[in-house]
């Protein structure tokens, strides 16, 4: 019982930091109660299978940790109206899985090389998986430690050099050293070793959020130039309307709404993702010829010197096998098509710029390692309210340049806010400010759409440019370059927000060197393996 206990106070105590309900705080000693109870099991227990006891609690604490921070996701629909089960269901038990494995891992390392080099492994394998989460199909970012702190930019300032997957290392070595100071007291008794370990931990939590708050008063990052951005918020519920409206009313109304909110010169008006054209899509190989397209530069004409930038359904008609995608299928004899989720910026009497989402949300745009996982899921991973097949995605991000101004814009499409090192590729096109593009509106009036406003915060600091966020439902926002968010709206109303964004031009520290720590972690983690594996070789000799 006492095991249980102290998984359901971790479980408990990694639910309530999580933003944007919680109190981060919290998170410096929620996995030590986890820590606990592994080392219970494993040395004074008199259970046979001790290895099984480690795993169920562990991943029972996961699973109440997913659902209580994701559970959100029950918010998206099938086609039917009805809620997905699937559509939380499978990412809870997968992710838990997941978070288990790695801690099963740890369990077995510690019990063959110690609680030292175990808790060393601790480290280098969640920061490993972390990394690995951010890469794979199956990407799940979302509960990545670091991110814990969104909702507290003035103390984070110093992820301009280290990121949120220095957030994270930060975390587990508070959390690791907070164990091994009750470990050592419980087992010595010295209450020097006490002060002095305490006082090393209370240092560590201290120093960095010292740091930052120093560089948030003196942040004094001059702007390159400043772009009058409206932000366009057109409501359309994502189930009822956008798909089943005529695509020239959805353009009106969205123009309309840029109209009536157009009070003095716009440099960008910035509208969400897939805001065009509603119901199908629109051939990249015509994007000059396209009534909608074309809809917007007759706008942008009576309105000199503005852009405008938009998330659109796109598609791509390919002739030629061995040119095209692997993600295209086949629609005619000899015809194969490509569909993207993508950003534009259209500019009267000049080409079309084009940026295809790069970072798909895993089930309902891309599916994940389909040969395999499809025999066993048939389309269940695919009706959850999105697309009904993979998308095809761009190997590289773009800076869209204004030919009017100074502007360059990132533009990043929704899921792709959560990616730190993935974001700072479009500062390195050359991107002055970030224009994130999202439809937030697939989860309802829940805490996922405040989340995902939440951890682009993160992305203002770490790349040090502010945020023009333009949320179909809401919540659109301005966000400085420190993280605050200086203007938003309310979810669910139609709506514009103005906003004088200013440009910057230097490089943080992060954006050149990218997830330093995750990569110092694989590193320490191959070693780590390594180590254990001579010395598992020596011993087997020594008995030989």
């Amino acid at each position: 019982m006492k095991y249980v206990l102290l998984t359901l106070i971790s479980a408990m105590l990694l639910s309530v930091s999580w933003p944007t309900y919680g109190v981060p705080f919290f998170i410096f000693f929620a996995l030590v109660p986890l820590l606990m109870m592994e080392h219970g099991i494993s040395k004074f227990s008199d259970y046979k299978r001790k290895g099984w006891m480690v795993f169920g609690l562990s991943y029972l604490c996961f699973v109440i940790w997913n659902i209580v921070t994701t559970g959100w996701l029950y918010g998206s629909k099938n086609p039917d109206g009805s809620h997905s089960m699937m559509a939380v269901v499978f990412p809870v038990l997968v992710n838990s899985l997941l978070y288990s494995v790695v801690f099963q891992c740890y369990h077995w390392y510690k019990n063959a090389q110690g609680t030292y080099w175990g808790l060393a492994f601790l480290i280098a394998i969640w920061m490993s998986f972390e990394k690995f989460h951010l890469g794979w199909e199956l990407t799940w970012p979302w509960l990545n430690l670091g991110n814990v702190f969104s909702e507290y930019p003035k103390l984070i300032q110093w992820y301009d050099t280290l990121g949120a997957t220095g957030g994270s290392f930060w975390i587990l070595l508070i959390n690791v050293l907070i164990f091994y100071t009750i470990r050592t007291f419980e087992a010595g008794r010295k209450r020097k070793d006490l002060i002095r370990n305490s006082s090393i931990i209370v240092g560590l939590i201290a120093v960095p959020m010292i740091i930052s708050v120093v560089k948030y008063n003196n942040f004094n990052e001059k702007p390159s130039g400043q772009v009058n951005v409206l932000m366009l918020q057109p409501d359309l519920d994502p189930y009822a309307e956008k798909y089943s409206k005529d695509s020239l009313t959805i353009e009106n109304d969205l123009l309309a709404l840029a109209e009536k909110n157009s009070t003095t010169a716009i440099d960008y008006y910035i509208a969400p993702e897939t805001a065009l054209p509603g119901r199908g899509s629109i051939s990249e190989t015509a994007f000059e010829k396209s009534l909608l397209l074309n809809n917007i530069k007759d706008f942008l004409s009576r309105h000199q010197g503005s852009v405008f930038a938009t998330g659109i359904s796109s598609h791509h008609l390919f002739f030629d096998p061995a040119k095209m995608p692997k993600e295209a299928y086949q629609i005619n004899q000899g015809v194969w098509v490509a569909s993207y989720n993508t950003a534009i910026q259209l500019v009267p009497n000049q080409k079309v710029q084009v940026y295809h989402k790069g970072k798909l949300v895993p089930g309902v745009e891309i599916f994940p390692y389909m040969s395999v996982l499809k025999p066993i899921l048939g389309d269940a991973m695919l009706n959850l309210g999105g697309t009904v097949a993979s998308l095809s995605t761009d190997k590289e991000r773009v800076a869209f340049a204004n030919p009017y101004n100074k502007g360059k814009i990132a533009p990043i499409i929704c899921y792709e806010s959560i990616y730190g090192e993935f974001v700072t590729d479009y500062v390195k096109k050359g991107a002055n400010f970030l224009g994130i593009m999202t439809n937030d509106s697939w989860w309802g009036v829940t805490e996922g759409h405040k989340q995902l406003l939440s951890y682009a915060r993160l992305r203002a600091i770490e790349t040090r440019r502010e945020i023009a966020r333009a949320a179909n439902s809401g919540i659109s926002a301005h966000i400085n370059a420190k993280g605050e968010i200086e203007a938003d709206t309310f979810y669910g109303d139609q709506t514009a927000l103005f906003a004088k964004v200013k440009l910057y031009d230097t490089m943080t520290f992060y954006t050149r060197a990218g997830d330093l720590l995750s990569r110092f972690s694989l590193f320490a983690l191959g070693f780590l393996l390594f180590y254990f594996l001579i010395k598992w070789f020596q011993a087997k000799t020594k008995k030989a």
